[in-house]
């Protein structure tokens, strides 16, 4: 396996970050995910437009993207997969011991993982933990997902695949790693950005293409859907069949099946829209 270090491709194996790296020690970094279909990026423009965003709310260096672009492209190349996720790293590089960067530079990796396609289906729970509206990180990716991981594991010891979180508030706002859809009386709804949850691609996309309202939500409304979906750039749109104890349809709803179809349609038809 190749990734991308230091400005050139190295072998998995003797790729080495120090242990001193702030995304190590603070977790003082930004990421993004990128699907990869037949070793090509989608939506790779905005994913690096979100990555400078990220940096800039953290006050990192904004990243070269053109080295950015370039070391996509070398890893694809390197790792042709049919479908991949393509993970973009960028920290506050090596730095002393605490929460001051140090004046090394930042780090860039760049690596590729083989996946598969979701299942049309799954099923989330809830958790008691709250997004943070006003948070200092709210709306950035950052790499400081512990909360996620806690959250998702919990998920996954209830059968689902996914947690959502309220904000602090009480109103719904996004999961670990997904944005949440609701339809109610044939309408699609979706959080606005301002509840905290993170201006996902997928997210994005599905509410141009398909004229999804944003709306601030209770984190009950998920008691009386009519139906749920999620979107992530890996998951592209997934079904809900499950959320807690609620059994909802066992397939997609009409509206979640248009917006399937929709999105893969459009999808692929540009892979950089």
């Amino acid at each position: 396996m190749k990734i991308w270090l230091d400005g050139g491709l190295q072998d998995i194996d003797s790729a080495r970050v120090s242990v001193l790296d702030h995304g190590l020690t603070v977790g003082d970094g930004v990421f993004e995910t990128v699907k990869a279909v037949g070793g090509r990026p989608f939506a790779l423009t905005r994913h690096l437009d979100r990555l400078t965003l990220s940096a800039r709310g953290l006050g990192l260096p904004e990243p070269d993207l053109d080295e950015v672009r370039r070391a996509c492209s070398a890893v694809l190349a390197a790792e042709p997969v049919a479908l991949g996720r393509l993970r973009i790293t960028y920290t506050g590089g090596l730095s002393p011991l605490g929460s001051d960067r140090g004046d090394h530079g930042p780090t860039l990796v760049v690596a590729l993982g083989e996946t598969a396609r979701r299942a049309d289906s799954t099923a989330a729970i809830t958790v008691p933990w709250t997004r943070n509206e006003r948070g200092a990180l709210t709306g950035l990716k950052t790499t400081s997902y512990a909360e996620n991981v806690v959250a998702l594991a919990r998920a996954h010891e209830q059968g689902a695949t996914e947690a959502l979180f309220a904000n602090t508030v009480g109103q719904l706002c996004e999961g670990t790693g997904s944005n949440v859809f609701v339809v109610l009386d044939g309408e699609l709804h979706t959080p606005p950005v301002a509840s905290g949850c993170l201006a996902g691609i997928t997210r994005a996309l599905v509410v141009e293409w398909t004229g999804a309202r944003e709306t601030d939500l209770p984190l009950d409304v998920l008691d009386r859907a009519d139906e749920v979906f999620l979107t992530s750039s890996l998951r592209d749109v997934q079904s809900v069949h499950r959320v807690d104890a609620r059994e909802l349809s066992a397939t997609p709803g009409p509206v979640t099946a248009k917006a399937m179809r929709v999105f893969d349609e459009r999808s692929g038809d540009d892979l950089d829209p």
